[in-house]
């Protein structure tokens, strides 16, 4: 995998205002406002900065949390997690390892057979029908 590098001007220019936000400030949309939260259609979820694969429709679930959740990534390789200590506690950041985009996190509140979930902006995706 070969590392995306622009300047955060290129970003800016590609990206939705949203997308900038989230995806490069490490913003989060309003939970129940995204376009993939209740999307059940199937196929791929990219990242909307650099597309690169990273969620499988089929292990998307309802987290009931506002956001579109997962319990596993496409391949584990296309993200990366940090820890953020933002907010007055310890979460785990999901990253795009490809580009560095700010994806969302993940909490080990999900279903088998990972248990886990990763809670991803919508703004952060960009969905390629199967």
């Amino acid at each position: 995998m070969k590392k995306v590098h622009k300047s955060l001007a290129e970003w800016q220019a590609q990206l939705s205002p949203d997308a900038f936000y989230v995806t490069r400030q490490q913003g989060t949309e309003r939970p129940f406002t995204g376009q993939y939260n209740h999307h059940t259609e199937l196929g791929i979820y990219h990242c909307v900065c650099c597309d690169s694969a990273l969620f499988a429709s089929d292990t998307k679930f309802d987290a009931g949390c506002g956001w579109p959740s997962y319990f596993a990534p496409l391949n584990p390789e296309h993200v990366r997690e940090e820890p953020d200590f933002s907010h007055g506690r310890v979460r785990t950041e999901i990253l795009c390892a490809l580009c560095d985009a700010h994806l969302g996190h993940v909490f080990p509140d999900g279903p088998e057979p990972t248990g886990l979930r990763y809670c991803i902006n919508s703004v952060a995706l960009r969905f390629e029908p199967a």
